[in-house]
């Protein structure tokens, strides 16, 4: 889409942007986002999951006014799903409809050939989409859990993104006219090879400090109280310091706020707590240690770092 909002001259300006998008950056991260921007460079975010990494690129193209586009990385994924196929489908219609017609003779075979390798019959991916649109028409691209993919398809990635260049055999070579903005996420499942990162800016995503997550609460979850929501961050502020297979992250913070909202609940208790521990805690290992820690002690805690205590 055109009609982009003026890049950014300052952090400050990033922090007000994103926060005016429902995203509460820390400085670390907006100064990153402020020098991807700024320098074109695609920005590399690790860290666990659950920790916002995904939502910074959303936010970024919500609030830069461009176009969202997302590459899910998985094990086994190659060019075909994430830069373009041929659709045979409509290249067989196509040859059927020229038998049908007497456009397959023998003097038409190698026009007809031709024809099947037209525009019209390229499917686009993610990749082949970023970079094939007019200047005007920005897009910030995610490549997602890229941790997910393996060896052969980072070396890639990482020839795509020097250049901003795709080729395509039949067709010809496709150059970016504007850089899209990238985004990649890690997990962290697997070390990402040095070759990658030097080629992006770098930063590792925390969990939010407890005051930020009480905001974060606030803000994507407005009916629930303020009392629940600092309760509710600094529960799940204690639940990541008890050594748990997957430690909440925010998006489970805030499922967990509503949750004991949508009960009538303002403050916790034991019985709520209990009633609504799979919104936070999504393996039962983790729930037994909860229990195990004392779901009084945690609710004493939680307390005691809310200072209510």
């Amino acid at each position: 889409m055109s009609g982009t909002v003026s890049l950014p001259t300052s952090v400050d300006e990033v922090v007000k942007g994103l926060a005016d998008n429902d995203y509460l950056p820390d400085e670390g991260l907006a100064t990153s986002i402020f020098l991807a921007v700024t320098l074109r460079r695609p920005l590399f975010l690790e860290g666990e999951a659950g920790v916002g990494k995904t939502e910074v690129a959303k936010v970024l193209a919500r609030w830069m006014q461009a176009d969202f586009i997302r590459l899910q990385c998985y094990e086994g994924i190659d060019s075909t799903q994430a830069v373009y196929e041929w659709d045979y489908v409509r290249q067989l219609l196509h040859l059927r409809t020229a038998e049908a017609t007497g456009g397959a003779s023998t003097g038409e075979a190698d026009k007809l050939e031709a024809e099947l390798y037209d525009e019209r019959f390229l499917t686009r991916r993610p990749l082949l989409q970023a970079i094939d649109r007019p200047a005007d028409s920005p897009a910030v691209l995610l490549i997602d859990e890229v941790d997910r993919a393996d060896d052969e398809f980072e070396a890639f990635l990482l020839e795509a993104l020097s250049d901003y260049t795709i080729t395509v055999p039949e067709l010809g070579t496709f150059t970016a006219a504007t850089p899209p903005l990238v985004i990649l996420t890690s997990n962290r499942t697997r070390d990402v090879h040095d070759a990658l990162k030097r080629r992006c800016l770098y930063h590792w995503v925390e969990h939010p400090d407890f005051e930020r997550e009480v905001e974060i609460v606030k803000l994507r979850a407005p009916g629930v109280a303020e009392s629940l929501a600092r309760q509710v961050a600094a529960s799940t502020e204690v639940m990541r310091n008890l050594g748990l297979y997957k430690p909440p992250g925010v998006a489970e913070s805030i499922d967990w706020a509503l949750s004991l909202s949508a009960l009538g609940q303002q403050m916790m208790d034991e019985r709520s707590v209990m009633a609504t521990l799979g919104s936070v805690l999504k393996y039962r290992e983790d729930q037994h240690r909860v229990a195990e820690h004392g779901i009084p002690n945690l609710i004493r805690d939680a307390l005691f770092r809310d200072g209510a205590a």
